[in-house]
């Protein structure tokens, strides 16, 4: 979820990115959060339940999976293997792992054998994690021409396959006030352009914690009015570069992007994060921040892309799955 500024290594450790979404977007919701009406009915527990299933992968499809687990140690402590072992996707993707080095977790090395980890220059922050059961042509951690490596570490993951890039990202949030969007605005720039180039070369599939409501609708954060341009994930500036990824500007040579579980959802409120504060999860006060986004090409070969609003308790996120038809 949205951060700090990265160069500040001061900042508490206990501070987490949706910490310092939570102290901007909180004082708006607080009063909203005492007069919501509809009890929303979705699992409040504390930890993941005992026994955890999924229907079974479609056939022929590649799965994949993205989690933002708010801490790698915390989860593991409330139920995480219990949910990796259920979804068994192909690809699964972590953001906010908060590591400080490469874990050894032999839930994840049995199952995947190519882990690939990004890991923050601040300590117990941020972090990005692809771990798969197939070996990629090649992995990279950078995003081309930004001029503050330091502020990509821990942030981003690109794997290339033989017939799609696959880029995990924990996006670079506006901060508390807004007090980071400049850097925000830094990333997105870059990132528009890595996007655009690599769909050029081959189709992409980006995933992750994107940190940005994607539309003003209820269906994607609740209270757009209040938080309109006062919250990070939610600026003018951050919507306008999400948009312009998934339909390009006119004058922009690029391919148009596709809003994955949107498109298969189109009316349905459904939130990937509720902030643990004054029980937004119980009233139903949340962003859906966590997404997949492909090349418009190949957004016909989804056949499944579901929210998994029962993993609630290991963190305050849900994990997002999808399951495609692609050849890797």
């Amino acid at each position: 979820m949205p951060p700090k500024k990265e160069g500040s290594l001061k900042r508490r450790r206990s501070e987490t990115d949706d910490d310092a979404f939570q102290k901007t977007v909180l004082k708006k919701t607080k009063s909203d959060a005492s007069q919501q009406a509809t009890v929303n009915p979705q699992p409040t527990n504390k930890t993941l339940p005992e026994h955890i299933s999924f229907p079974p992968r479609i056939e022929n499809t590649l799965r994949i999976a993205t989690w933002n687990i708010c801490s790698l140690a915390s989860s593991q402590k409330k139920g995480f293997s219990r949910y990796v072992e259920a979804e068994d996707a192909d690809i699964l993707v972590l953001t906010e792992t908060k590591v400080n080095q490469q874990p050894v977790d032999p839930v994840l090395n049995a199952r995947y054998p190519y882990s690939y980890w990004s890991i923050s220059g601040t300590k117990s922050y941020a972090g990005t994690a692809i771990l798969s059961k197939h070996k990629p042509l090649s992995v990279t951690k950078t995003l081309p021409n930004h001029p503050k490596p330091q502020l990509i570490k821990g942030r981003i993951i690109t794997l290339e396959f033989e017939n799609h890039y696959l880029i995990g990202t924990y996006v670079v949030n506006a901060g508390r006030d807004l007090q980071t969007l400049g850097d925000k605005k830094e990333w997105n720039k870059h990132f528009e352009d890595y996007i655009r180039d690599l769909d050029k070369n081959k189709p992409v599939i980006w995933t992750g914690d994107l940190n940005v409501a994607p539309t003003a609708r209820a269906v994607d954060l609740t209270n757009a009015k209040k938080n309109w341009n006062k919250t990070p994930g939610y600026t003018e500036a951050e919507t306008t570069s999400f948009k312009n990824i998934l339909n390009p500007p006119e004058g922009i040579n690029a391919g148009k992007f596709v809003d994955t579980w949107r498109k298969l959802h189109p009316d349905d409120q459904h939130y990937t994060y509720f902030s643990y504060r004054f029980n937004c999860r119980l009233k139903g006060l949340g962003w859906r921040l966590d997404m997949f986004v492909l090349s418009e090409r190949i957004a016909e070969h989804v056949k499944m892309c579901e929210i998994r609003s029962e993993i609630y308790g290991a963190s305050d996120h849900c994990p997002v799955v999808m399951e495609i038809e692609i050849n890797l």
